[in-house]
């Protein structure tokens, strides 16, 4: 129920916010202005609007520091270290561990166990950046540097372009999932049958598929963020952030095979 107090100008001061509930009254000034309407439309666009800044923030802060930590795993392991990770029974016990913690984090992030979902993420980062410890053995640093600035430059571009855009990017997020399907095929093939060609073909198609779905993820985690809760708003911001994360590492990783011209 609002609160009403009348002060010295003989009109009505009263709160228009009803705690505990997703509406807000209004009621009659002192020349008998309705502004119900006016009021609730203009406050929940007002709460949806600083709970979707909440999300969308929290989702590229936490990529960054899964970035910062996978760079920081890269350094303290040796690339014999990473190269073995990816020899023999190590390959098949490191894809059971990574699919295991998307699957895993998954369910906490349904739950909402943001803690858990945390845990998992930044093992699946610390992991990667394990991983990645070979490219400072397969690549020069200028091209691992000049690699991570263009991706940088892209990925911010795209993800403006997600978060502005009034367009419905579900089309075209659609289409990138069915050519990244038909990018991992090809990219299987490519391991058996290898031609020079094929692998900056298949790298170029890459990159076009991973800045298209960079826009896409951005815009979903903008939408869904309009639903977030105080209570669901750090899962969500996780889910977001995961999404950011592999489209980030993968846009690089293609960027970096273009400009060494390395498969």
């Amino acid at each position: 129920m609002s609160d009403y107090n009348y002060d010295s100008a003989n009109n009505y001061n009263y709160d228009i916010f009803n705690p505990g509930t997703d509406s807000y009254q209004g009621g009659m000034g002192a020349e008998g202005y309705q502004n119900t309407d006016y009021v609730q439309t203009e406050g929940i666009n007002g709460l949806r609007s600083i709970a979707t800044e909440k999300v969308v923030t929290k989702s590229f802060v936490f990529m960054v520091v899964a970035l910062f930590i996978t760079a920081f795993a890269a350094l303290i392991t040796s690339p014999a270290t990473g190269f073995k990770l990816f020899m023999g029974p190590s390959l098949v016990v490191l894809f059971i561990a990574e699919m295991a913690i998307v699957f895993i984090s998954t369910a906490a992030i349904k739950k909402n166990n943001a803690i858990l979902a945390g845990i998992l993420y930044t093992v699946y980062s610390f992991l990667t950046g394990m991983t990645f410890s070979t490219l400072l053995y397969l690549y020069k640093q200028s091209e691992i540097y000049s690699a991570f600035f263009a991706t940088a430059l892209m990925f911010a571009i795209m993800a403006v372009i997600g978060l502005t855009t009034k367009k419905d990017l579900t089309g075209i997020g659609s289409l990138c999932m069915m050519g990244l399907i038909g990018l991992i095929i090809a990219s299987v093939l490519n391991i058996f049958v290898f031609h020079a060609e094929n692998g900056l073909i298949l790298s170029i198609v890459g990159v076009l598929i991973f800045v298209g779905l960079t826009a896409y993820d951005t815009q979903k985690i903008k939408q869904m963020a309009l639903y977030s809760t105080t209570e669901t708003e750090n899962c969500l911001a996780l889910f977001g952030a995961f999404q950011l994360y592999l489209d980030f590492i993968n846009l690089f990783l293609y960027i970096l095979r273009i400009m060494s011209r390395k498969k």
